[in-house]
């Protein structure tokens, strides 16, 4: 494969999230922003604030012999074709997720990478974030026993953000935006496949689109996994709760705080003291008692993988394997798929994943 000391890169769709990485790739090495398409004119007047060159068309994008790279953050309904036309004009390709609102999409976009041998892949970031890690390092090293049921959740209470996110023939939504990334975490947790999936999706801001939803999901080697976004909580619950054979841990946010707590294996069970529960006593329900546990604090992940972007540039260069394989962006859209049709007939529904 040819190596470059850098890359040119257009990003396609400089909103939100293409500024963004805009921001992000130049703090890279290898990686260069060297122009921008949106067919808004004060974006590429932001642009050319940022010394990039702009363009007026996809296809003056598409015939820039020193153009390498497509990033495309546009809405999600427009992904594909602008994908296959990239691939087909011999550019490599970065996509925001979701990749496309339907799974056999995607496969129409990898049979072309692999036909045009051009790089494809998908801006699945979430996989980098220490919450995660965290809690996939937890279960590796088995701090709180063989895990049996994991809870992840994003919750807000602003809505909505008021553009084609709340447009139902764009893709929007929360299941097609946040959940894209909570369930991709949640298949990188267990090498099992998934036996069933329940799902409710949220109307409370009575938009075209879910405002939120809770997914029930049970994988063949009995793990259990409950996936909560909303964006109507003015009081969140905890980023994470990880239910263990020894102990239980929990991340209630984004600054990483949460504990540990797990039995103590030098110390037989000591039985704990009933506590007043209402109008009545309980012990079942009682805290353990100090003695036969242990309370820490959250460790911080020990190994942070190679970021998306060197990663990307490794793939390109024949050096490495992709950190988002297109196999497993696919599984996250079937996923995704089956829990709409869950929520819209209100049943389990078994099919494996």
């Amino acid at each position: 494969m040819e190596t470059k000391s850098a890359y040119n890169l257009v990003i396609v769709g400089y909103g939100g999230m293409g500024s963004y990485h805009g921001q992000l790739i130049e703090k890279t090495d290898r990686l260069n922003v060297f122009g921008v398409f949106d067919t808004a004119d004060y974006r590429l007047e932001l642009a050319k604030g940022k010394g990039y060159e702009t363009y007026d068309s996809m296809q003056a994008v598409l015939s820039d012999e020193n153009v390498d790279i497509v990033l495309i953050a546009t809405p999600n309904d427009v992904h594909k074709d602008l994908a296959i036309e990239a691939l087909r004009a011999g550019k490599h390709v970065i996509c925001e997720k979701p990749v496309t609102i339907y799974s056999a999409d995607l496969l129409d976009i990898m049979k072309v990478a692999e036909e045009t041998g051009r790089v494809f892949m998908v801006h699945q970031n979430r996989r980098w974030d220490e919450d995660f890690l965290i809690v996939r390092e937890l279960i590796q090293k088995h701090t709180v026993g063989d895990v049996f049921h994991v809870e992840s959740r994003v919750q807000g209470a602003n809505g909505i953000p008021g553009d084609w996110r709340q447009l139902k023939a764009y893709g929007g939504g929360m299941l097609l935006d946040w959940g894209v990334h909570l369930l991709d975490q949640l298949l990188l947790l267990t090498d099992s496949q998934i036996d069933s999936v329940s799902a409710h999706l949220s109307t409370i801001l009575d938009t075209e689109v879910d405002d939120g939803f809770t997914a029930f999901i049970r994988f063949k080697d009995g793990l259990t996994a409950l996936v909560e976004v909303g964006t109507t909580n003015y009081i969140k619950l905890p980023r994470w709760y990880v239910k263990g054979s020894e102990g239980t841990a929990v991340i209630r946010d984004w600054d990483l705080s949460g504990e540990v707590v797990r039995s103590n294996p030098d110390v037989e069970k000591v039985e704990p003291k009933p506590i007043q529960a209402g109008r009545g006593l309980t012990k079942t329900m009682a805290p353990p008692s100090e003695e036969s546990t242990i309370r820490g604090p959250i460790e911080r992940a020990e190994t942070i993988p190679e970021e998306f972007y060197s990663n990307f540039v490794a793939v390109l260069e024949g050096t490495a394997k992709p950190a988002v394989p297109n196999t497993e962006v696919h599984r996250v859209l079937v996923l995704i798929e089956t829990l709409f049709e869950a929520a819209e007939q209100n049943q389990v529904i078994h099919r494996d994943i």
